[in-house]
């Protein structure tokens, strides 16, 4: 089984059994207002967001994760449905990560996937008390709950019929023999 596979699976049960009304919510507040912008982060942070988020889900024969609106799904999220001391947690996080980044702890360009690959390696063996690990995981988690709940993966990726079967207006009647 490869990574895709995997990932595809486990997409798939988290985003059917544990989809919260959160998630539901936030992609239909995206779609009703598309061009609305982002609300909370910059630019700099989406461009970060962006390309971390495209290390764990990159474009090949699956859209990305930037290719199914991950980061502005992860905006109205962190902007609407967390309170301002989480929104406060996920700003450090994602600000304890950057300066990871810029200290230069990982070699190559900053936010290339060759450097990405092993600032996950890094924060992964960091304690979870860290707070660039917290924010790690945090966006992580994000990151993977945003791809499989968006409408994209689950029609194009995971191959799911939201309603399944069809409606024959001009089946015919059987009638059962006696």
């Amino acid at each position: 089984m490869d990574r895709r596979d995997l990932l595809r699976a486990v997409g798939a049960a988290a985003a059917f059994t544990m989809l919260p009304s959160t998630a539901e919510a936030a992609w239909a507040s995206l779609a009703a207002a598309p061009t609305a912008g982002l609300q909370l982060l910059s630019a700099t942070d989406a461009a970060t967001l962006g390309a971390l988020a495209d290390s764990w889900f990159p474009r090949t024969d699956t859209p990305s994760a930037t290719d199914v609106g991950v980061v502005a799904w992860i905006d109205v999220v962190v902007n609407e449905y967390y309170s301002e001391a989480e929104r406060k947690q996920f700003n450090d996080g994602l600000a304890a990560i950057d300066a990871l980044v810029q200290s230069g702890t990982v070699p190559g360009p900053a936010y290339s996937p060759e450097s990405n690959a092993a600032l996950f390696d890094v924060l992964e063996k960091k304690p979870r008390s860290d707070m660039a690990a917290r924010g790690y995981w945090r966006l992580k988690g994000l990151v993977v709950h945003g791809y499989f709940t968006s409408e994209r993966v689950q029609k194009e990726v995971l191959k799911n019929e939201i309603m399944p079967g069809r409606y024959v207006g001009d089946a015919p009647h059987i009638v059962p023999a006696r």
